[in-house]
């Protein structure tokens, strides 16, 4: 019977030494992957080969899996079946490793199309194809551009099984509806390579806000688009049966879905069946004004919530058109989620172009002793392909770094325009480690507590994850793990092959340096949070940040965050009242 194997693949990205970033437990799944899985298994299903081909699909994520092109090939020439490869899910600092993992693959002539962000965000936004993507082209990879719902896989399928993939498949103008769209699958063996047994779904799509930052606006449009409360119970009740219970809903803001009220109560009637999941959400700083959003929130169980904080220097979030940011609601916001037993993360910017790196250090002190946030998820202010920022810079011809590897948000990329880089890049550990201080986990700790908010095991997990991340491997927690691997063998494309004798030497001591670290973190982070929970006094302990209608200290965290941008828009405020 004829047959063809779709290999979906999810690269990793190089590290600064040109190794793929591995580990023996990673941290989430992919979203993309499990769509994609999804929709091929639906293409597989309506036969889009005809009755007569078997079609199978593999999942294989590098970030816990080692990728091995040339046992891929054997596996399905034994098997008698033509070969597909997707890259998938590929974002600007995974498309040096996608390239180079098709590299064997085309050598032999297997036809391999990579998607993702960065593919997508190129073609949405610029007019000239880049160098990487010429080089792509250049060796036969096939470029798809846009979603893959609504039957847009079928071609790729079809011209993949005959050999004669399109060099492009460009969806970008033709955005589906995702309801009734196939749901997201994750495979169960995935699930074993996971630090967390944790899913991913999106309810939604696309986002109304103009941040010259993001890349989802030129990407995924500004028209959102959503899955029906049929959908999420089907997607539910499906991994619930597989034995998952959490799942991280990877809409950009679910506050801007229009439907959040009946998904919500949907899974608040799951509940009352005995069908508990937990949720971390992605909202905006504005979702607190929603009447009932938090608190239905909470009861469809949502308990870890990330807020896209961004800065609290109101210049720097009007210059981004990050409007939708309000300095002066800030306290208010977090006071109202801290209402309820959540675990905030917010995510946050540095390098903006007011920023210098004593405003920076001043702002982050100013966020530890008035807002109750508990972990920071900071990133350097990058262009990445796809969004207005990288457009303009590129039109400008300003110098942005030509090494996609290091888009990761976590390298400095370009030049700021008042600091020097090694002030750029200085203030940006400085931030980190200034948040992640002892005595400032010692604070969060204590103010987890007194808020009666019982999350102990998972803060000290997450709070050794954001630290040590950064600190110990140069990497964002959620592309983070246990026990990282490193692969003498699997170089970046043009570099050269390590001796055994300098690779393997390195490589072991630091391994035992990183888990001497952790080790070393968690057993201080483990007794801190003992100490906390053994006080007397623990549900007595309030500061600044968890007082609850103190105007006082709501007007000091505004003076403090007081710019011309904020006086400016007061001013208006006032004038239109006036005027009214």
């Amino acid at each position: 019977m004829p047959a063809l194997d779709i290999y979906l693949i999810k690269p990793t990205r190089y590290d600064d030494d040109g190794y793929p970033i591995q580990w023996w437990r990673s941290v989430l799944p992919s979203n993309s992957m499990a769509c994609l899985s999804g929709i091929v298994q639906d293409a597989a299903e309506r036969q889009v080969l005809g009755p007569d081909v078997d079609i199978r699909q593999y999942w294989l994520d590098e970030t816990n899996t080692k990728i091995d092109p040339a046992r891929i090939m054997k596996a399905a020439k034994r098997r008698g079946a033509r070969l597909l490869v997707f890259m998938v899910g590929v974002q600007s600092n995974m498309f040096p490793r996608a390239v180079d993992l098709a590299r064997p693959f085309r050598a032999a002539g297997v036809p391999v199309c990579i998607g993702g962000f960065h593919v997508s965000g190129i073609l949405a936004m610029l007019k000239t194809l880049p160098p990487d993507i010429l080089e792509a082209q250049g060796l036969g990879i096939s470029l798809f551009a846009g979603e893959a719902e609504d039957g847009h896989i079928d071609p790729v399928i079809r011209d993949g099984y005959a050999g004669t993939l399109a060099p492009l498949y460009d969806f970008l103008k033709d955005q589906p509806n995702l309801a009734g769209a196939p749901q997201p699958i994750v495979e169960k063996r995935e699930l074993g390579r996971l630090l967390y047994r944790m899913s991913t779904a999106d309810l939604g799509r696309g986002c109304p806000f103009e941040c010259s930052f993001c890349t989802i606006i030129n990407v995924q449009g500004r028209k959102s688009r959503f899955r029906t409360p049929d959908d999420l119970e089907a997607i539910i009740r499906r991994n619930v049966a597989g034995g998952i219970t959490g799942f991280f809903l990877t809409d950009d803001n679910f506050a801007r879905n229009r439907n959040w009220e009946p998904l919500l109560d949907r899974m608040i009637a799951l509940r009352k069946e005995g069908i508990a999941v937990h949720l971390l959400i992605q909202v905006d700083t504005l979702a607190h004004k929603i009447p009932n959003f938090i608190e239905k929130c909470v009861a469809a169980g949502a308990d870890q919530i990330f807020i896209g904080l961004e800065s609290i220097n109101a210049d720097s979030l009007e210059a981004s058109k990050k409007r939708q940011n309000r300095v002066e609601d800030y306290r208010e916001m977090f006071l109202a989620w801290k209402q309820h037993p959540v675990l905030i993360t917010c995510g946050y910017i540095i390098g903006f172009p007011h920023d210098t790196r004593d405003s920076i250090l001043r702002d982050i002190e100013t966020i530890k002793t008035q807002l109750p946030i508990d972990f920071l998820y900071m990133n350097y202010l990058t262009p990445l392909p796809g969004c207005e920022d990288h457009k303009k810079l590129l039109d400008a011809g300003v110098w942005m770094d030509p090494d996609m590897a290091k888009y990761d948000l976590n390298h400095r990329v370009t030049h700021h325009p008042i600091m020097s880089d090694a002030d750029w890049e200085e203030a940006f550990r400085a931030a980190h480690l200034s948040f992640y201080d002892f005595e400032h986990i010692r604070r969060i700790m204590k103010r987890m507590l007194a808020l009666r908010i019982h999350r102990p095991n998972m803060l000290l997990h997450r709070m050794l994850g954001y630290r040590e991340a950064v600190l110990s491997e140069g990497v964002a927690m959620l592309e983070s793990g246990i026990i990282r691997v490193r692969r003498r063998r699997q170089r970046r494309h043009g570099l050269p092959l390590e001796s055994a004798l300098v690779f393997y030497p390195r490589f072991i001591w630091q391994s035992l340096r990183g888990t001497a670290r952790m080790w070393s973190v968690y057993g201080r982070l483990k007794l801190m949070m003992r100490k906390a929970r053994r006080a007397p006094d623990r549900l007595d302990y309030v500061d600044d940040a968890i007082r609850h209608d103190d105007v006082a200290a709501n007007e000091a965290f505004v003076a403090s965050t007081r710019t011309t941008a904020y006086a400016r828009r007061r001013a208006e405020t006032a004038q239109r009242a006036k005027a009214n």
